[in-house]
């Protein structure tokens, strides 16, 4: 399979350093065109229609957020690299987008490369894309949302509607308000750095909890959450658990 891909980063250097790993480590890669303008990128999206976008973030003019709320049904995947930035890694992992950490790690870039051959089969980038931008314009954490795969697809959750998060066998139960719990092939550490800020806390290593439901604490090393719901606190967590919730 080849992936028709366009590289948009302002600077000449990373782009460049990006192009050379991606010719050698990454065969299935057919670069159709690249800039370091990203009102340019905007242009060769529309013409080139490629199958994939590796996107900088921090670009003067127009950020790599503003390019992708340029097209009105973005059904192209993307990789979008950035220098560490919280809320902008926290966005894209939300939404299960691709992203690289500059200076962009061999191995991480074929990974990502790997994982965005997988969704294009997959056909889901529309749908991540949306979300990704309607979650853009949501200032509340707890109000937007998280794409989880299942074996039917994609399940889009808002974060608020998640009452805790159940490690079992390197799969995770993710009980909701309502409805019954949907299970993930993903890891209980993946859901814990996804939602991972003040309104969520790993209790027990098998058990992220939201703190909005809390109910009640009991002194012999438990939590009540809404709809009764009895989570162990680990041991050696109480006390910076009780901490947490004090402050």
């Amino acid at each position: 399979m080849t992936i028709k891909t366009i590289l948009i980063d302002d600077e000449r250097k990373a782009l460049a350093i990006l192009k050379n790993k991606l010719e050698r480590l990454c065969p299935d890669i057919e670069i159709i065109a690249e800039t370091q303008n990203p009102k340019d990128g905007i242009e060769l999206i529309k013409t080139h229609n490629p199958d994939l976008v590796f996107l900088d973030i921090a670009m003067p003019e127009l950020s790599g957020f503003d390019v992708l709320k340029h097209f009105e049904k973005p059904d192209f995947e993307i990789i979008f690299a950035t220098a560490f930035d919280n809320y902008a890694i926290e966005a894209i992992k939300h939404c299960a987008i691709g992203y690289l950490v500059k200076p962009i790690d061999n191995t991480d870039l074929i990974t990502a490369v790997t994982n965005a051959k997988n969704n294009i089969e997959e056909k889901s980038a529309l749908f991540k894309n949306k979300q990704l931008i309607e979650n853009l314009g949501i200032q509340t954490f707890q109000k937007k949302k998280i794409i989880i795969p299942s074996i039917e697809g994609l399940e889009f959750i808002k974060i608020e509607d998640i009452l805790h998060c159940e490690g079992e066998a390197g799969y995770t139960k993710i009980h909701l308000k309502e409805g019954k719990p949907l299970l993930s092939s993903n890891s209980i550490g993946h859901f814990n750095r996804l939602l991972e800020n003040n309104e969520f806390y790993l209790v027990h290593k098998s058990h992220v909890i939201n703190l909005s439901y809390i109910e009640k604490y009991l002194n012999e090393g438990y939590v009540i959450l809404t709809g009764n719901k009895k989570i162990p606190v680990s041991r050696n967590r109480r006390q910076d658990f009780l901490e947490k919730l004090k402050g």
